[in-house]
């Protein structure tokens, strides 16, 4: 009995710590977000860091390259976002009429059908100039993020710095570094990969949706470009939010059918990398569940606004990873991964996201 009342005791104790880290977050977001971001993009900056380092490149002239890069990226991301974002911002009245006009007229279209509805009602409830909204919220939320480049910038040079010297640091100060070190190397590895192979396949999915809605003729192809590339990280539900703009978008300038080729592309494009390309390299051990990822949304998006639901997912990834990397905590890991099916057995083999091959490797 004492055993159950230590241990609900230290559940409770815990529920409480992650209430008040979550609230304290949540308190903190101005000064939490870029730093965020900043880990965010080091994570992705660290891989072509080290390939230049294994191919020889001293590590200062590695840093001085990847940072200039992220510079040039950041810079030039940021002022096409806030840009983007204000002209859309300032045409989104209209857009906004035009598909109310759309909507108030399909409802007209099936009143002689016997099919009754109230519109000013359905206009009420269900707004679907409300998508453009939020696309928009939401891309000014970032462009105001990535304003603040310097600090940013800043703290990207210094995580980058850091990371070649952080595990001699980490193994002076562990008192068992021959037990714990495998822990965190795993960790740093999966987390590596995992961001290598989702950012590859989200740059992919932006530079063909541009591509896509730019010979369709759909005003701001760059824009909603980037929103599918920042999407494209939250799994199943990014895909689906990043297209229903573009969609109405598309319906509002060009017609139905224009409509139907976007949504048709958008599906596509998504089925074939969702359900194709990135499950050959990453495999199901990099993956979350459904629910985890909506309720991830939903948790990072009320803490960090905009930001927090773009990062939402990399976030619940990352915690997720640690957990796995522990053997003690790997059930933990496991109810957040998706489901598998009970007849099949766990790989074996050395293939892409087997278990038996190196993190590393898979990423490169």
């Amino acid at each position: 009995m004492s055993n159950v009342t230590g241990v609900t005791g230290k559940g409770l104790v815990i529920a409480a710590a992650l209430i008040v880290i979550t609230a304290g977050l949540k308190a903190a977001a101005d000064l939490a977000i870029p730093f965020l971001l900043a880990a965010f993009i080091a994570t992705i900056a660290a891989t072509p860091m080290y390939w230049l380092e294994r191919r020889g490149v001293p590590g200062w002239l590695a840093i001085t390259l990847v940072i200039s890069t992220v510079f040039v990226i950041l810079v030039g991301v940021g002022a096409l976002v806030v840009q983007s974002a204000n002209a859309f911002t300032a045409k989104l009245p209209f857009y906004q009429e035009r598909l109310t006009l759309i909507f108030a007229g399909a409802v007209a279209w099936l009143e002689p059908l016997g099919v009754e509805l109230s519109r000013d009602l359905l206009v009420e409830n269900f707004n679907p100039g409300t998508a453009f909204t939020l696309a928009g919220n939401a891309l000014a939320g970032l462009g105001g993020a990535l304003s603040n480049s310097f600090l940013i910038l800043l703290t990207v040079i210094f995580i980058l710095a850091e990371a070649s010297s952080f595990p001699r640091k980490l193994k002076d100060v562990l008192q068992r570094p021959e037990e714990s070190m495998p822990h965190f190397e795993r960790f740093a590895e999966n987390v590596n990969r995992y961001m290598a192979i989702k950012s590859s396949i989200s740059i992919t999915t932006g530079l063909i949706v541009t591509l896509f809605l730019s010979l369709l003729g759909v005003d701001f192809p760059i824009l909603w470009g980037i929103l599918a590339f920042l999407l494209n990280f939250v799994p199943t539900i990014g895909s689906i939010i990043a297209a229903v703009p573009a969609v109405l978008l598309a319906l509002v300038e060009l017609g139905p059918l224009y409509a139907l080729l976007v949504a048709l592309g958008y599906m596509l494009l998504n089925v074939g990398l969702g359900n194709f390309v990135e499950p050959r390299f990453m495999g199901r051990g990099l993956g979350l569940s459904t629910l985890v990822v909506f309720l991830s949304l939903v948790l990072w998006g009320w803490v960090f606004g905009p930001v927090g639901m773009l990062l939402s997912v990399p976030l619940t990834m990352t915690a997720k990873i640690a957990l796995e990397a522990n053997p003690s905590t790997q059930w933990l890991a496991r109810l957040l991964g998706p489901a598998q099916p009970a007849a099949d057995p766990e790989p074996t083999v050395n293939g892409p996201g087997g278990p038996d091959e190196t993190p590393s490797d898979a990423g490169h």
